[in-house]
This record gives C-alpha cells, structure tokens and sequence, in this order.
C-alpha cells in the first residue's frame, strides 16, 4: 500500500532542513506562512493571534510524552472535530501513524544539541492515490500563549498541533477544515476503503441478526487494522448539542475498540463462556461522557470480573472514552464510517484482493458523442456518454468492492467554492464478448447502483455471478465537470479497463474484408426438456452461441434438464444474411456431448420479444425436433450507429 512520497509544493524536507542547519536559522514556510491568510478566509478566531514556536509556548518542547496515545488529543476553536477523531484512531495504529509521521525519532527534539534543530517537520498524507509529503515549521496560532487549534493535554507535546497545520496547508488554511468527515481523514492517513453505514435507515437496533452481522463485520475490520468513527445527525441548530444521555449531536467520535466481552467472575466466567457486545468511543473534546448502560460507573461492570476489567482498562474519570453496549451503539447513534485496510499483499493470513485503479474526469466537448459528462441514469440521452469501465467475475460468484472517489475540495472554500459533487455509479451486466462501449441502456440490466451522494466517496459491496460487467462512474447532473477515481477490487483479476472505442476501427484492409454492417445481441435464457445424457439420470448442459466464426460460451449448469443460462452475446456483424447457431451441450470430462441446436436465420428482424425456438439435433430434418426449447431473445439494429 505504501509508496514514496511526492513532495508537496516541491518542498524537500531534508534539503530545506540541512539548509537551516548550514545557516543556523529556523525554518519559515513561504507556502504556509505566518500570517490571516493561514488561519482563515471569512471568520478570523476571537483574540489576538501570535504565532509562537514550541520553545516559546514550553520550556521542554517534545513531539511525543510518553509516545503516543489516542487521549492526548483536544479540539481547539475550529470546529474540526471530524479530524480530531481521525487522529485519535491514527494514534492506535502504529502501522499507520508511523507512515503519517515518518522519522518520528529523527524529528524529534534533541535538547542536548540544540545546533540540529531547524524548526521544521513533516508528514505524510494519501492524497488521491499517491503519498505526499508536507513541510511545515513549527510556528504555531496561539492567543494569551496557548494553542487555539488542536492540542495535547500535556502542554509540551505538539505532534497533534503539528499534524494539524500540515493538514491545514494541504486544505488551504484552517479555517478550511471547519466542518468535515472523519472517514476522508482516515483515508488521507491510510489510503483505505471509506464504507458510510446509515444506521437510522436500517434500523440496526430492531434487527438482531443484522445487529449481529454488523457487530461481526466491525469486529473483523477492528482486529485487522481498520477504522472506526460513527456521529449522531444534527440540524443546523443542534450541532454539538448534548443529549441528556450524555452524547452530542452533530460531533464526530472516533471507535477505539470492539469486543466481545466476558461476562462473570473468576474460572466460572471461562467454563460459561458468556459474553456480550460493547464498543468503546472518545469524544474528541476530552470530556463529556454517555451516561448509560456501560459508562465508566455504571452498575454494569459488576458482571465483568477483575482480570477482564483491567484488561479492557477501565478508568473512572472524565476523559471522554467510554463503553456502550452495541445495541445501544445502534440506537443512538446515526452514522459510521467504516474504514478497512484492503490486504492485497501476495502473502497473507488474512483474505487478499487484487485491486485495480483507475483516474479520469468528466469532461465536456463540443460533439456531444464525445461529451464524458452525462449525469446519472435519470437523464437516458447522455446517461451513457460517461466513462465506462469493463470487468469480469470468473469465479461461480464473487464479492466484489467498488470505491468511486472525488478530489478534496477544501483548498477551494476560500475562492466560495469547495463544495463535493454528487456522485455515484451504476453496474450493468453485459455481453460475455463485449469489448466496445455500450450505447444502448435497455439490453443491459443494471445489478448494483450506488447511492448519488455529496460524498467525496461513495462505496458499494456485492456479490456478482460470473459473467461481464461494465461500470459507469457519474456525477448526479449532466455536464457537472470533475476528476475522479476507481478502485476495483475482486478475489482475482478482473482485468478491469476503460471502454474507450465505440465501435471497430476501420482499417485499411476494411474495404477488402468488410465492415461491420449490423450489430446483433443474442440473449439465451435457457432450455426446457432436455434428454437424458448420464446414469444419474441429469445433465450438465452449457450453450453455445456462434456468429461469423466468433462464439460465447456460457458457464455449465450443474445437473438439470432444464437450464437457465442467461447468457448473452453482442456481433458486429459483417454478412448479416448468414446464419447464428445457438448449440447445446453436455460436459463430460471424457468427451462433451451434443444436445441440440438452434439456427437462427440471417436477417433476423429487429424485436424485443422472448422466441422460443426448438431444439433440434444436428443433421436431423427440421421435421425431426428433439423435445425442448429455448428462449432466445434478438435485437439487432439495421445499421451500425453510435446511439
């Protein structure tokens, strides 16, 4: 997943810092420098601003006290709660956090030889597909002498401060991280997979086997390094707004653990082997707790003995972590961002995947045929316009994960803009043998749709039959213009790839060989009455469709007489007068067999209607039929176009 990073700015952090130290001055950022236009574009922060150094706000300045720890950090005046969050998700990931904060020994203070510091740090983000590495010094906005943005309880620790204003010349300023969502944070930290969960919507807490699946499915994610933060919906007027039950609207909280926990006392505990469900949050203001069943001292814990107690760490203090159990988890609270850590390493004990990327944009061009740009499937005239994405599922079935990713915007919000698109996907399933774009909506059934949201990423699980598929990436309206990216994962290659032709090139030898006069779909979808073809009694047919030498193949149903194939093949057709054969057959792992056939005759009026065709055995007159049939179903287009 790592790679090496892009310097941001062309900003080379040991240049810089050697150039420091030869000239025994303290670094300044002339891409982020000390003055308003670092701090905000509309709201300036209530007091005087001083921007001090480490050395002038603590006698000891030190990136890390005692390492690092999720409860180190504290939201300042910027509403950035979302980050702070993700921060304190990062600060349990030593996988992660040691990326984000790379040489974090080198980095730090060395107060015996003052002579090597430079006043200058970096770190390191995901930034739509690549790691880039950004240079701050350490002069930080303080008002009275203290920090006003992100800060740590003890008063000399400042990789959180120092995260932050990275992260703020990555969004322009600070205040461009006013507002937020805490799943963008862990990706930029991580390059993960963002998955948003409305748990109001699917009412969780009403469902116990959805419960269960969904505690099953964070406990995994959990256990294998991933993310977790979850927030209650808010209006306007209510964000950060305390409930009586002690959570707050509208506030981002960072998961920092799931577990089932043992229930009981001392060996009986272990031969019972009862336990239940909890999750453990922060809220990132440092206070300010859920005061319900699980909460630091409630009568709860009376059920969990000793050594469990104090191997979950509970504290009874006002330090905003808490535990709840999962069911309550469900009910009050109203969105998760599940972010995972997708394996695609070689060698693993966990699951792998293999991943393809792919970057575009929407683009508009005068001829509209070749506009990229055509909104959501609402608006069928451009709908498929837009770039499309072929892939194939070879297995029986597979799980596959879909991630369609926008730019951050928040650079932008000091020009009046930074607002996200709404995006979204829809996947279709095609022919076997498409390789060109499609142009022709209704032949194709859409099998998944993502939710249109303003998201900088939407994401979708499912699992697909084996066949081809085709992805079509959009924003929400027509001639809505953006960059984007895809990320395909499936169990094996999928050999995902961008349809970029329309239609077969004309070569010189056309005029010679002929040109594709007529595009033809062949839809199969099954047989009916087959005869007997082994000693169980059953068959294993598959079928196969032929048109000019070229043929598709459907997979083998397993022990039926009557089969349903749905299976399809599109033919550029160029002598649209011969015949297509759709045959029968049944697999044998000595010699396939013959069933039958259907000789479909050339020029094959258009129609939308399902023919059922007998079957019929080679070499036989027509008059002699096999019993059975097949449903096949044609479309063909008089010439060929590019609708």
């Amino acid at each position: 997943m790592f790679s090496s990073a892009t310097p941001y700015k062309n900003q080379h952090y040991s240049e810089l810092k050697s150039n420091c130290i030869n000239d025994k001055t303290l670094f300044e950022d002339p891409e982020f420098p000390a003055t308003n236009s670092s701090l905000y574009f509309r709201k300036p922060p209530s007091g005087v601003v001083e921007w001090k150094r480490p050395g002038e706000i603590s006698n000891e300045p030190y990136l890390f006290v005692k390492g690092i720890s999720s409860h180190d950090l504290n939201q300042g005046v910027v509403g950035n709660c979302w980050f702070v969050a993700a921060c304190s998700c990062l600060a349990l990931k030593p996988n992660l956090w040691k990326k984000v904060i790379p040489d974090h020994t080198t980095q730090e203070w060395d107060h015996k030889h003052p002579e090597s510091y430079a006043g200058i740090f970096h770190f390191q983000f995901w930034v739509f597909g690549e790691w880039v590495d950004v240079v701050v010094d350490d002069r930080l906005p303080t008002i009275n002498g203290e920090l006003i943005y992100c800060h740590s309880k003890e008063n000399n620790e400042f990789w959180s401060a120092l995260l932050e204003k990275a992260y703020a010349k990555l969004s322009g300023n600070y205040e461009s991280l006013e507002g937020g969502n805490t799943g963008d944070a862990v990706v930029d930290f991580s390059g993960a997979v963002a998955e948003a969960f409305d748990l109001e919507t699917e009412a969780y807490y009403k469902d116990q086997k959805k419960q269960d699946q969904l505690f099953d499915d964070l406990l995994k994610v959990w256990d294998r390094e991933g993310i977790i933060s979850c927030s209650i919906k808010a209006q306007p007027h209510e964000i950060e707004a305390k409930m009586a039950n002690g959570l707050v609207k509208g506030h981002a909280y960072s998961v920092t653990a799931v577990k089932n926990v043992r229930l009981g006392h001392g060996l009986l505990a272990y031969f019972k082997n009862e336990t239940i469900p909890l999750i453990r949050m922060r809220n990132p203001w440092g206070k300010i707790e859920w005061k319900g069943a699980w909460s630091d001292s409630s009568e709860e814990w009376s059920k969990v003995g000793d050594m469990e107690r104090g191997n979950l760490g509970i504290t009874v203090e006002d330090d905003g972590e808490f535990w709840m159990a999962f069911t309550d988890w469900c009910k009050f609270f109203t969105d998760a961002d599940v972010c995972r850590l997708i394996n695609t390493s070689l060698i693993s004990i966990h699951k792998n995947w293999n991943e393809v990327v792919h970057f575009g944009s929407w683009t508009k061009n005068a001829e509209p045929l070749l506009n990229r740009c055509g909104g959501c499937a609402n608006h069928k005239p451009t709908f498929l316009q837009n770039p499309q994405y072929l892939f194939d599922v070879t297995k029986e079935a597979d799980e596959v994960l879909i991630s369609l990713q926008q730019k951050d915007m928040k650079s932008h919000r000091k020009y009046g803009q930074g607002e996200n698109l709404s995006i979204g996907f829809g996947v279709f399933k095609v022919e076997l043998n498409r390789k060109y774009r499609m142009h022709d909506i209704l032949t194709q059934p859409c099998v998944k749709t993502s939710a249109y949201i303003n998201a900088r990423t939407v994401f979708t699980r499912c699992t697909l039959q084996q066949g081809r598929y085709v992805i079509i990436p959009t924003a929400f309206k027509p001639f809505t213009l953006g960059d984007y990216m895809l990320r395909v994962f499936t169990d094996v290659d999928s050999g995902c790839r961008e349809l970029t032709e329309d239609k077969p090139k004309i070569t010189c030898w056309s005029s010679f060989t002929g040109y594709p006069q007529v595009v033809t779909h062949i839809y199969v979808h099954g047989a009916e009455g087959l005869q007997n073809q082994d000693s169980t009694g059953g068959a294993d047919p598959y079928a196969i469709i032929s048109c000019e030498g070229r043929s598709v193949r459907s997979t083998v149903k397993k022990d039926t007489l009557n089969p349903e194939f749905t299976t399809s093949g599109i033919f550029y057709r160029k002598k649209p007068r011969k015949p297509i054969t759709v045959e029968v057959w049944n697999s044998n792992g000595v010699k396939d067999e013959f069933m039958g056939q259907v000789v479909l005759p050339g020029s094959v009026k258009d129609t939308t209607d399902p023919q059922r065709l007998q079957l019929r055995k080679r070499g036989r007159q027509m008059a002699d039929e096999m019993p059975g049939n097949i449903s096949v179903r044609v479309l063909t287009s008089t010439q060929l176009t590019v609708m």
